[in-house]
């Protein structure tokens, strides 16, 4: 099957798809990274800026820039409360609207697999990165098929429905980040696993979430007719059996990689 395509034009919609996972990966991300104060940072693909609030909150950057080639995404983090110490902007990841090393950390959050062209992204990302710069990100596990989605895609297969193939799919495991990264001339590339277990309120909760229209499998579930539909939503909730007060926890995980640009 091929690619699906992954348009996140609404902002609010992908804060209630990906927030609280953006949030728990990047806490985890950020302790790993241990990037130095008073950095200049670049949030390429910054979303709803719940990742770009994270680093604004622990890193003490001296600036931070995020942006994201949808304006609905931007629309919506300028409205946050940190807009004030922001700065915005619509942006192309392999078009860069910035100079060389202009950055001491240039970072990516669940995007890099999204990238039409990963190697030009990550040639990007080092080429506004200073001399001796970290350029780091992380991304869902899909080809270990442990991504936020898992659920749904074990549920599908459970019923006989082959899920559509999210884009990058190929380069997200360890390995091939690393390859990805050192092809780039980047070095001391350093890459691991990050595991985390968010929870629902409930299977509704998980489900309104976890299937909007902006994502690919959300796109995906949207095609299929009302009977399939039902048959997934039961499936799924047998591969995810609520807890004692009905909320729903499972485990997803994410690569993290790290370098430095050569001085």
């Amino acid at each position: 099957m091929a690619d699906a395509k992954a348009v996140f034009n609404d902002g609010d919609a992908y804060e209630r798809f990906m927030g609280r996972w953006s949030r728990a990966v990047g806490g985890a991300f950020l302790e790993w990274l241990a990037p130095p104060k008073g950095a200049q940072w670049l949030d390429v693909g910054c979303g709803t800026g719940a990742f770009t609030e994270l680093v604004l909150d622990s890193c003490s950057p001296s600036s931070i820039i995020g942006v994201d080639p949808f304006v609905e995404q931007i629309d919506y983090a300028r409205k946050l409360s940190i807009a004030r110490l922001v700065e915005f902007k619509v942006a192309d990841a392999l078009n860069l609207p910035f100079p060389d090393r202009a950055f001491n950390v240039v970072a990516s959050a669940l995007v890099i697999n999204f990238l039409p062209d990963r190697p030009r992204g990550i040639a990007e990302m080092r080429r506004v990165a200073k001399p001796g710069g970290l350029v780091a990100g992380y991304v869902w596990d899909f080809a270990g098929g442990r991504a936020s989605g898992g659920p749904l895609v074990k549920g599908m297969r459970a019923i006989g429905i082959e899920p559509p193939t999210i884009p990058g799919t190929k380069d997200s495991s360890i390995e091939a980040l690393q390859a990805l990264f050192r092809e780039t001339g980047l070095q001391a590339v350093e890459a691991r696993p990050i595991e985390i277990t968010p929870t629902y309120r409930d299977f509704d909760d998980f489900w309104a979430s976890q299937t909007p229209a902006i994502s690919p499998i959300g796109q995906f579930i949207g095609s299929l007719t009302e009977a399939e539909r039902l048959r997934l939503r039961n499936s799924v909730m047998n591969i995810l059996p609520s807890n004692a007060d009905g909320s729903i926890t499972y485990s997803a995980c994410a690569n993290a990689i790290k370098a430095r640009v050569p001085e």
